[in-house]
C-alpha cells in the first residue's frame, strides 16, 4: 500500500452538513482527538514503535484555544476521530506525547497511522491558509464539520484542495532519467515532477515538465499509481514515459544535475545503497516505488 494512502477511516461524508450530528460526536465521551500543533501531529512511543496519539475527546477544552480548528476526519469502527488545531495554545499539557513533523516521522509510523495524520494535515493547513475570503477579503467561517469555509460577506463557498501533480520516470531501454532537484539533500536523486497546468492533461504534462527541465523528448506516456502527498496538499499522478531523445540539458533553475540511470544501478540504490555519491529517495514517497515497478519491469509500457 502506498504510504499516506489506504486510511481505515470512514469519512461519513453524509453526516458532515448535520451540525447537531458531528457535536455530538465531539462531546461523546468514546470519540477521540488528534491534536496537531504548528502542522506536526502528536505521536507516542519510540521510533522503534512510533504511533499516532489519539486523545479522549474529553480533553477538547483543555486544548482548544481561541477559535481553534476542528475538523471531523471519520469514525474507526463507529468511533469518531476529529483533528484539532491547538497551534494557539498558550501552552501545550505535558506527558500527552511529542509534536513531530510529519515527513520526518512516517517512515516510523503504521500504515494506516500515516494515511490518517495525512489527511488531518492537509485538512488544517488548508484552513490555516483560507481564513479570509480570496473574492472579497472578508474573514471565513468553517462549516461542514472542516471541509467547507463559508464568506459571511459575499457568500462564497470555499473547500479543501487538492493540487495536482504528475511525477514520472522517463526511459529509453534499461535505462532511467534522474534529477537532482536544488532543494533536495546533496546525495538524492529523484524523478521528475510538476504541477500540472490549466488546460493540461496528465499526459501533456508529463512531456512539458521533462522537455522543461532535462530537454529530454517524450513519447508515449502511461499511468501506473497515485499518492496523497500533504506537504501542503497535493496528489502526486505517477506514470511512466518513454523516451525519444536522450541529450540532456537541465533547467538550472529547477534541477542541479540530472542523469540517465542503469536499470542494475537502481537496483543497487533500491535496497539502500549509495553509489557514486548518489542515493534514490526512501519508500515513504512514490518516486521510489515509480523507480520500483520499472525495475521489476512492472509497468504497462
Amino acid at each position: 500500500m502506498m504510504p499516506f494512502a489506504g486510511s481505515r477511516l470512514d469519512r461519513a461524508s453524509e453526516h458532515r452538513t448535520d451540525a447537531e450530528w458531528v457535536k455530538a460526536r465531539l462531546l461523546d465521551p468514546q470519540s477521540l482527538i488528534l491534536p496537531i500543533w504548528n502542522l506536526q501531529p502528536l505521536v507516542t512511543g519510540s521510533d522503534d514503535e512510533l504511533r499516532a496519539a489519539f486523545l479522549p475527546s474529553t480533553d477538547y477544552e483543555i486544548l482548544a484555544g481561541p477559535h481553534a480548528v476542528c475538523v471531523f476526519l471519520g469514525l474507526d469502527e463507529g468511533r469518531a476521530i476529529f483533528a484539532l488545531d491547538i497551534s494557539s495554545a498558550d501552552q501545550v499539557p505535558p506527558g500527552l506525547g511529542e509534536f513531530r513533523d510529519l515527513r520526518a516521522a512516517a517512515p516510523l509510523l503504521k500504515q494506516n497511522d500515516i494515511a490518517i495524520l495525512g489527511q488531518a494535515k492537509a485538512l488544517i493547513d488548508w484552513h490555516q491558509r483560507h481564513g479570509f475570503c480570496p473574492r472579497c477579503g472578508a474573514r471565513t467561517q468553517l462549516v461542514d464539520a472542516g471541509y467547507r469555509r463559508l464568506c459571511a460577506q459575499c457568500g462564497a463557498d470555499h473547500f479543501p484542495r487538492t493540487d495536482p501533480v504528475v511525477i514520472m520516470l522517463a526511459f529509453d531501454g534499461d535505462q532511467c532519467l534522474v534529477g537532482r532537484g536544488r532543494n533536495f539533500s546533496h546525495q538524492t536523486y529523484s524523478t521528475l515532477a510538476g504541477f500540472i497546468e490549466p488546460g493540461e492533461t496528465i499526459e501533456e504534462a508529463v512531456r512539458r515538465e521533462i522537455l522543461e527541465e532535462s530537454g529530454i523528448r517524450i513519447g508515449r506516456v502511461t499511468y501506473q499509481m497515485t499518492q496523497p502527498w500533504p506537504f501542503p496538499s497535493s496528489l502526486m499522478i505517477g506514470c511512466f514515459a518513454e523516451a525519444l531523445t536522450r541529450e540532456i540539458v537541465i533547467d538550472t533553475n529547477e534541477l542541479e544535475d540530472a542523469r540517465w540511470l542503469h536499470r542494475d544501478t537502481a537496483r543497487l540504490l533500491l535496497a539502500g545503497e549509495i553509489i557514486d555519491g548518489m542515493r534514490i529517495p526512501p519508500p515513504i514517497a512514490i518516486a521510489h516505488h515509480l523507480i520500483k515497478a520499472w525495475v521489476n519491469e512492472k509497468t504497462a509500457l
